[in-house]
């Protein structure tokens, strides 16, 4: 996801990260899923025993399934390599992985297959996801090119290159001066199991406005915390509010996850030991439950009727009534599940380890030097 960080590098200069990079190690333990990680280096594949250093010039899909890689003059899709104009940036790719939004500091280009498109826009535009018919681009505009600490989300039509407002839930037209403004920390984004719906969690939002608040007329609450509920496939924004204390502690506390398969999305923050269940048909909250406080990074996992909360160097899961600790030899660095929920993912220091979801056991581990985070297990890897 493009953060302030993100956005003051492209500003500042033409694109003088590295390239991709040649593998330069191979997994020691064959790694039953395709898992996609974060490292000092950039991003990593693994696929069963191969490790693939993409570097840091790189951007996958929502939920990992397709990965784009720039080198120093070409572009790998996951279908084909083709020529590239050296200080292009791949920022974001669409959830079938046709396409990739790219930037440098004085343009954004799209790219499907062979065929590019420019647009020039100025550098306070960055690309965030494609909407399901890739025709158009979600961007985040931000407002103080000086000093960027607000943005709104609109959509980019990309046969004109002009922008526009989102619709509403509803799917009407946001009205003007309307458009809400984000000042999140902390963003995170998952993608539902149908690719159409983009839940991102944005923390720290003191005095912020919702669409429907200014709609209405209505003063601000001191909302903190809430997830930016967008559909990919109809083009509407929605947020959903969390409730207090989410949003009071480190953004690095919280995290999202969601299963499609029993409609709940979940939040949880480990600095007030508080886990959000929500409805993602009715976009409600289900209930908060308590879990163990912790300090540092969060991580969540969600199946069915069981929550994966991971902080320090334990993970809870909660499974109904019943409340069961794992214990890791190393701070998580990132949860995640295989297809069938069968095996729980944990980064962890310089490695990944995976173990028997339901049991706990141990199953085996692989070396990731400089892992700072698991990111995505790939349950449907390109297809």
């Amino acid at each position: 996801m493009t953060t302030r960080r993100t956005f003051l590098i492209l500003a500042g200069a033409a694109a003088g990260v590295a390239g991709c990079r040649s593998p330069r190690r191979t997994a020691t333990m064959a790694v039953p899923d395709v898992l996609i990680a974060e490292t000092a280096g950039g991003l990593v594949v693994l696929d069963g025993s191969r490790a693939r250093d993409l570097g840091t010039r790189a951007a996958t899909s929502p939920d990992g399934a397709f990965v784009y890689a720039a080198g120093e003059n070409t572009l790998t899709g996951p279908t084909a390599t083709t020529a590239l104009e050296p200080g292009w940036a791949p920022q974001v790719v669409s959830p079938d992985g046709t396409a990739c939004a790219l930037r440098r500091a004085d343009a954004l280009m799209v790219a499907r297959g062979s065929d590019r498109r420019r647009y020039d826009v100025p550098a306070t535009v960055q690309p965030d996801a494609f909407t399901c018919d890739n025709t158009g681009l979600f961007v985040l505009q931000w407002l103080a090119p000086e000093n960027p600490d607000r943005y709104r989300v609109r959509l980019m039509d990309l046969t004109t290159g002009v922008l526009h407002p989102l619709l509403t839930r509803t799917k009407a037209p946001v009205p003007p001066g309307a458009e809400e403004e984000m000042r999140g920390e902390g963003r995170q984004a998952v993608l539902s199991g149908d690719r159409e719906i983009l839940y991102t969690l944005y923390t720290h939002q003191p005095g912020h406005l919702h669409t429907r608040d200014l709609i209405a007329g209505r003063g601000g609450g001191g909302v903190h915390a809430f997830v930016h509920v967008l559909h990919l496939e109809q083009r509407w924004a929605y947020c959903l509010d969390l409730p207090h204390p989410f949003g009071e502690g480190p953004a690095e506390s919280h995290s999202v996850a969601v299963d499609s398969a029993s409609g709940r999305l979940a939040v949880v923050d480990v600095a007030s030991g508080s886990l959000a269940y929500a409805r993602t048909e009715s976009l409600t909250i289900e209930r908060v439950d308590p879990v163990p406080v912790a300090a540092g990074p969060a991580a969540l996992a969600l199946a069915g009727n069981r929550a994966y909360v991971g902080a320090g160097t334990t993970v809870t899961v909660l499974d109904g009534s019943t409340t069961t600790r794992l214990t890791a030899p190393s701070p998580i660095r990132g949860l995640g599940l295989d297809r069938d929920a069968n095996l729980l993912y944990l980064g962890g220091t310089d490695e990944i380890r995976w173990l028997d979801a339901v049991s706990g056991k141990p199953r085996n581990r692989t070396p990731v030097p400089g892992l700072t985070r698991l990111r995505h297990v790939v349950v449907h890897p390109g297809t």
